[in-house]
């Protein structure tokens, strides 16, 4: 003990830190003590003024340092004992305490966090402080020295910034009790405050004359209250990291703080002067630069930029071939929208792994240029979202969580603040209910905010001239593309090229020329291995085949016939992929993969889960793997070129192949800045020739609205939705909104048999008698009467838990009975309520499978099941073929089933095991994963809205967290991070980063060491995905505290104080 403490007297008398101190940053050096090496001069970006500053190293803060850095204890040799005497000093000096103390706080918060002065941002060690440089010595005066011991802020630790952004407020209370005397030497002074407009503050010169008096008792309560405030502030910022001061950086904000302030006013004026890169900073292109290698638009894209309906911000549709760059406009335009209109900005897409590959790619860009990028995608995202005070937010959102927040947009009175809607892929309005979910989104949008602004694009859109009615909108198009595309067919040996001035529409090109034996003949009568042997393994080849089981058995035929030597290219990089693929599956592996891998092949569609389906994706865009043998949704999914894409047959399923998909498909040949051209080849029999030539000439389709086709999903969805927001409650109001529907626009092509009129008066008396809504008959005169509707509570959660109108009175019998006996004991029970009713047509149980499960399940499972009516005899008569007299609801035994494979897996956390026990495909039990956490999230916002069933909502919340990530609790912060699924969160975990702090300050070099398979691109992605998930939160919680601190509206003595003005 005596030893302890005799080190602490040692430590607290003789160990000081040599960190550079506030004062030696704030006050202005002696000018004996300014070094020539100390001190260079700069050219002011603002103001081009020359300008001294103090060069300043940053510091490295050791975590593992005691808390205080440089004051070790509060012990009479400490800090705070020289604040107290330093006060007393200046309490004789009451204007040289003024000036000193106010000085030293303005340079600190020359930029508060409220006023965007003072912006703390996550880059590099996650904390560093900008602040703006000052200019000393206006006059030409020479440097007043500040002694040490003469400065309140004199060493004060840099980790207490926050305590004096604080302090600077109160500051204007100290100037109230003294009065200042300008140097009448100092005529080009400015005041601070005037000087705080400005990017550049400049360093008054020192009063040498006090003016006024203090009162001591005011004094000794603001000592008394500094004191308190110090030692609170030094223990919650003890572990805080220093900010560096870096000058660069500081030059480098500035300089962005500028060219912002420019692209504003450039747009907000009519000149063609368009600022450095498109009315954004030149940072904005240099990042596209190192992010994306992107370092010169296309012509299209500068000539769509600069439109005049761009300019004047008019609603667009764009339409270019796949690869074109359309991205990158829409991107562009957005980043306008956040930085210099300051306005929130919504991109939808239409899956949710073109949404988490978006959120990647532009992390890294809200992360340098100060904006929030959300994830609205399966059961991720905020309603309504959080109201930024500040920074702007970028919400890339799929169509169905899109729709659900623009309610909420709308439902706040925050629809103003979104400035830009984004839709890509716009042709998909045409397509069943989520063309629909499309079409109501962007009609409400339409309606209530005038000023936002929407873009559409899509590679395949034909009848655009209804489009552009219903969207109000300009219409550009362009056929470029980087990549020559060559389009061939091949009908026996013969290979023609397709040719729009030939007579037939084709002209003859080559024989294929391939030894095959006879053996091969049989096996690929196709001659698919002659194709793909053309290009293989030097450039990558897709192969789009018509079914699943097509896909896997392509793959094993092609690799049987390839010889050797491609066992050799890469072969190490190979058996990583293998290597990971068996981690991600907990030790197993899919055989197919396991023959083809080492061939560089592999199958690609939806019976892979989405950690293999991730990795491998990664393996083909690294040049790993450069063969793929895939379905259709590839080529709508995420963004894979190749050299060469053969389609198998001119078949989807069963179906034959439409203009659009076919496009789709080809579009994926060629890759920029690698290939100099793309071919597709599409392989047909003799049959079928003239129906291809009719495809291949024939136009795209046309779009067409699905409101009426998807009853409940469309119209009467959109009715309760308007009703319950009051966009709309009267009958003529409701018809006046479905004229400006595409509905609307299309109603003469679409209604035959009704007019849009009746059908409306229909689907709201539907509503009305289901339930959902309630008519009140308002008398206007005696003749003349107006029903108005008010949404019930059903209807409500209806709308707010995104429910499907067919199911929502089933689940709320189901969420009924489900209180009279809920069965906490497992997870079951709450499992069967969450399970998607859509996914229970599509289920065939093996009834000896559903026996054996059922058999095995505990007694409070057993007592669940029997609750919502499912016995183990009646499975164990199925089971063996006997006849069942008792009837038995048949969705209710399918949805039973399933509930078994999502509560096995949530026990088991392994998809491969679960799909051995149910004999499923591992990638079927994957989607009804995704699907049921993704209903979760809806049943919970159901029950958000109904008193009755609040025992749900706590129980839901966790349940949906479950269900939406599936692995052990550990790994959960991880995968919160975009783009981190199972398999990369475990690498991660094992190599030490445990949470989502640990990733955020990772540094994405020593991440490619330390983790196998992981590119750079990859790395910097998922640190940039961390910093912003972190910021978000953090945010989030800033918003919190300042609400629980504001003043209400309604506070009593506020109402008091304005009735007595009035």
């Amino acid at each position: 003990m005596d030893e302890g403490g005799s080190r602490i007297v040692r430590r607290v008398s003789v160990r000081k830190r040599n960190r550079p101190s506030l004062g030696s940053i704030c006050a202005a050096p002696a000018a004996a003590e300014l070094k020539p090496g100390n001190v260079e001069d700069e050219e002011m970006v603002a103001g081009s003024r020359r300008r001294k500053t103090v060069g300043v190293q940053p510091v490295e803060y050791d975590s593992e340092e005691d808390m205080f850095g440089d004051y070790d204890s509060f012990t009479e040799n400490s800090f705070l004992a020289q604040v107290d005497d330093l006060e007393q000093k200046y309490m004789q000096l009451p204007e040289h305490r003024k000036h000193d103390t106010d000085l030293a706080i303005e340079d600190l918060c020359s930029e508060s966090i409220k006023d965007s002065k003072l912006n703390i941002t996550t880059v590099d060690n996650f904390t560093a402080l900008k602040t703006d440089e000052r200019t000393k010595n206006q006059c030409g005066q020479e440097d007043v020295a500040i002694e040490p011991g003469t400065d309140l802020l004199y060493d004060v630790p840099s980790s207490q910034v926050l305590y004096f952004e604080n302090l600077r407020n109160s500051s204007d209370d100290w100037g109230n009790q003294f009065t200042k005397e300008k140097d009448c030497n100092s005529s080009s002074h400015q005041t601070v405050n005037e000087e705080l407009s400005h990017s550049c503050i400049e360093q008054p010169q020192q009063n040498d004359r006090s003016s006024s008096e203090v009162r001591t008792s005011s004094d000794m309560t603001r000592r008394k209250s500094l004191k308190d405030h110090l030692k609170s502030t030094m223990t919650g910022n003890a572990k805080a990291q220093t900010p560096v001061f870096s000058k660069t950086k500081q030059l480098k904000e500035t300089l962005l703080s500028e060219e912002i302030s420019v692209a504003k006013k450039t747009l907000e004026s009519s000149s063609d002067d368009r600022g450095p890169f498109y009315s954004l900073p030149s940072k904005v292109r240099d990042l596209y630069v190192q992010f994306k290698g992107i370092e010169k638009l296309y012509e299209w894209q500068h000539t769509c930029l600069t439109l005049n309906s761009v300019q004047e911000r008019k609603n667009l549709i764009y339409s270019l071939p796949t690869s074109g760059g359309k991205t990158l406009v829409a991107e562009i335009l957005m980043l306008q929208e956040l930085l210099c209109r300051r306005k929130d900005v919504l991109m939808i897409l239409p899956y949710v792994a073109i949404v988490q590959e978006k959120i990647s790619g532009l992390s890294t860009f809200g992360m340098e240029l100060g904006f929030f990028v959300e994830e609205y995608a399966g059961s991720k995202g905020r309603f309504p979202p959080v109201k930024r005070r500040e920074k702007k937010s970028l919400y890339i959102a799929t169509i169905e969580k899109g729709h659900s927040l623009v309610n909420s947009l709308i439902e706040t009175e925050r629809i103003s603040n979104l400035g830009l809607v984004v839709v890509d892929e716009l042709h998909m309005i045409g397509e069943g209910s989520r063309g629909a979910v499309l079409e109501m989104t962007l009609a409400k949008i339409l309606y209530t905010n005038k000023t936002t602004q929407i873009i559409g694009m899509s590679a395949t859109l034909n009848n655009v001239e209804d489009l552009q009615e219903f969207l109000q909108a300009e219409y550009y198009t362009n056929q470029f593309r980087p990549v020559e595309l060559k389009e061939y067919l091949k009908i026996n040996d013969e290979i023609h090229e397709v040719d729009s001035k030939a007579e037939n529409g084709i002209t003859f090109s080559r024989l294929l020329n391939h030894k095959y034996s006879d053996t091969l003949k049989k096996m690929d009568p196709d001659r698919l291995v002659a194709l793909v042997t053309e290009v293989i393994p030097n450039y990558s080849c897709l192969v789009f085949c018509p079914t699943k089981k097509n896909c896997e058995n392509v793959a094993e035929m092609i690799c049987k016939f390839l010889s050797k030597e491609y066992l050799k290219h890469r072969e190490k990089e190979k058996c990583e992929v293998i290597k990971n693929l068996k981690n991600i599956g907990g030790g197993n592996l899919c055989p197919v993969l396991k023959r083809t891998i080492p061939f560089g092949v592999a199958y690609h569609h939806s019976g892979l889960t989405s950690d293999e389906r991730k990795l491998l994706e990664e393996a083909y865009s690294a040049g790993v793997l450069c063969l793929f043998t895939c379905t259709s949704t590839l080529a709508a999914g995420v963004n894979l070129p190749a050299r060469r894409v053969i389609l198998r047959a001119p078949y989807v399923a069963k179906e034959f192949l439409k203009r659009n998909q076919y496009k789709q498909m080809i579009g994926r040949a060629g890759r920029a800045g690698i290939d100099t051209v793309g071919e597709s080849i599409l392989i047909l029999q003799e049959k079928d020739k003239q129906q291809v030539l009719e495809l291949i000439n024939s136009p795209l389709e046309n779009c067409y609205s699905h409101l009426v086709q998807e009853f409940t999903k469309g119209i009467q969805t959109l009715f309760l939705s308007l009703i319950g927001l009051k966009i709309a409650t009267n009958l003529s109001d409701i018809y006046h909104f479905m004229s400006g529907t595409f509905l609307g626009v299309q109603q003469k092509i679409l209604l035959k048999e009704k007019s849009l009129w009746e059908i409306t008066v229909e689907s709201l008396s539907y509503l009305t008698e289901k339930g959902l809504l309630q008519k009140d008959t308002i008398c206007k005169s005696e003749k003349e009467v107006e029903y108005n509707f008010h949404i019930t509570k059903l209807g409500r959660a209806s709308f707010k838990g995104m429910i499907d109108l067919a199911y929502c009175g089933i689940l709320y019998r189901d969420l009924k009975k489900g209180l009279e006996g809920l069965v906490l004991e497992s997870l079951l029970h709450l499992i069967y309520l969450i399970t998607p009713y859509d996914m229970v047509f599509l289920c065939d149980p093996d009834w000896m499978i559903y026996f054996r499960q059922f058999s095995q399940l505990s007694p409070a499972e057993q007592k669940a099941a029997a609750l919502v009516g499912v016995s183990e005899s009646f499975i164990g008569k199925k089971a063996s073929g006997q006849a069942i007299k008792k009837k038995v609801d048949k969705d209710i035994v399918n949805r039973l089933y399933l509930s078994f494979i999502l509560n096995t897996l949530l026990k088991e956390t392994n998809i491969w095991s679960v799909s051995e026990k149910y004999n499923m495909p591992r990638g079927y039990i994957q989607n009804l994963l995704t699907g049921a956490a993704s209903f979760s999230s809806c049943v919970l916002h159901f029950c958000e809205e109904l008193e009755e069933f609040w025992v749900y909502r706590a129980l839901l919340v966790e349940l949906t967290k479950k269900l939406t990530y599936c692995v052990k609790a550990e790994l959960i912060p991880l995968m919160e991070v975009t783009g981190v699924l199972e398999g990369r969160a475990k690498q991660l975990y094992n190599a030490g980063y445990k949470s989502l702090m640990h990733l955020a300050n990772a540094n994405p070099e020593v991440l490619i060491k330390t983790v196998d398979h992981l590119s750079r691109r990859q790395a910097k992605q998922i640190v940039s995905s961390a910093k912003m998930l972190l910021l978000e939160k953090a945010e989030a919680l800033q918003e919190e505290v300042e609400e629980l601190l504001r003043l209400p509206s309604d506070f009593p003595d506020t109402v008091a104080s304005s009735i007595e003005k009035a």
